[in-house]
């Protein structure tokens, strides 16, 4: 079998009337801070069910301003998973704040519940939890609500939109959290591009997200000075307050008009990400050298289906990783490693003394870990082709 194309583990899928869409934007008058970016953040909104949406530039941006508004700053500490991208630990690091890290859960792949209370019990000074919804399977977030108490809770759910808690509430709802972050990156099940937003039912923490998300400026008459921003009863239209130092996180209104086409098919788009994992998993589950991760019934159903990770036996079969991704990439299938642990980056090594052996899960999951291609428009001919490359590769 054959293909026509490279298959990368993630791509995104824009259609012609997602194309449309952003060139009535284009063609409207404003493409910038106009009104398509408040729709879209409805949009969000209403899929979430939570209160306040607010789009920025990218799902790093939202951790880093969800972090400031969280109180995060030098003297302080927060906590995450080592399996994941280097911005969540990073956003943590914007703020001045030390990072701290617990192993995973073998099962889940997302942070370790008993591994954060013992983290959270033993040091009182760790004032935000970040966990990671890792390959769009989300964390048990009802138990990390419950250990963490009173500290801020920020779910980084970059993976995760359109996943559900193992209560059946859609992720981003702010059942358990205070705020949550999710991604619109090309990769993920939906994109603007780059972009990402942060979804939150705390009024004062949606202020503070808008001002840092725009520069720290304030618009808002019943927050400014009254001697400065009116002549009698007359609001100045042109007046602002700088009341914050804030960044330019915008999200512009071209990409909120991708965003919210793309937001209509996401429940399609996820329906066939789950139709591919139950190919694989069904494929995989006879083959001894390859253990697909996640595959419970149960978190098949919940999850957001961003990443299809396995791990490969590469003792038993002789082979390195290096070799697989290279045979593979001559059938045109693409790769990657999701993800490096963070405790292994040079800066963060330089910054903590982090050893791999704290992180025995994590460091087994990724030595032997590789993702497999998953996205919107993969073919059933496609995902056999990736399926039986795999089996001609590894077959002992």
């Amino acid at each position: 079998m054959t293909v026509s194309r490279p298959l990368n583990y993630g791509r995104h899928l824009v259609e012609d009337d997602d194309i449309q869409a952003v060139v009535s934007v284009l063609k409207g008058d404003l493409i910038t801070q106009g009104p398509t970016v408040e729709r879209f953040e409805r949009a969000i909104s209403d899929y979430v069910g939570a209160k306040h949406a607010i789009a920025v530039s990218s799902a790093t941006a939202g951790l880093h301003i969800a972090c400031i508004a969280a109180g995060l700053e030098p003297g302080k500490k927060g906590i995450t998973s080592p399996l994941t991208f280097v911005a969540s630990a990073n956003a943590m690091r914007y703020c001045g704040a030390a990072v701290k890290l617990v192993d995973i859960d073998a099962e889940t792949l997302n942070i370790s519940f008993k591994e954060l209370q013992l983290s959270l019990e033993d040091d009182p000074e760790i004032s935000v939890v970040m966990p990671v919804h890792f390959a769009g399977l989300p964390a048990d977030m009802q138990k990390i609500r419950k250990i963490s108490g009173d500290r801020i809770v920020i779910e980084d759910a970059s993976h995760a939109l359109g996943a559900r808690y193992e209560c059946g509430s859609p992720v981003g709802c702010g059942k358990y959290s205070d705020m949550c972050v999710f991604s619109f990156h090309p990769v993920k099940p939906i994109t603007t591009g780059e972009g990402g937003v942060v979804t939150t039912n705390d009024d004062d923490l949606a202020h503070k997200l808008r001002l840092f998300r725009t520069h720290g400026i304030e618009r808002d008459p019943q927050y400014l000075d009254p001697d400065e921003a009116f002549e009698g009863d007359d609001r100045l239209p042109w007046y602002y307050e700088q009341q914050h130092l804030g960044f330019n996180y915008r999200l512009t209104d071209i990409q909120a008009a991708l965003g919210l086409s793309q937001l209509a098919k996401l429940d399609r788009f996820i329906e066939t990400r789950k139709n591919i994992a139950r190919q694989y998993d069904e494929a995989f589950s006879a083959l001894p050298f390859i253990k697909a991760n996640q595959t419970s019934e149960a978190f098949r159903r919940r999850s957001g289906h961003h990443l299809y990770t396995v791990n490969i036996a590469l003792e038993k079969i002789g082979l390195t990783r290096l070799e697989i991704v290279k045979k593979l990439y001559q059938f045109k299938i693409g790769t990657q490693i999701h993800y490096i642990p963070i405790y292994r980056q040079p800066y963060y090594k330089e910054l903590s003394p982090f050893s791999v052996l704290d992180f025995p899960v994590t460091e087994s999951y990724y030595q032997s870990c590789l993702s497999i291609p998953i996205f919107q428009d993969l073919q059933d001919q496609e995902v056999r082709h990736v399926i039986e490359s795999l089996k001609k590769i590894i077959s002992v």
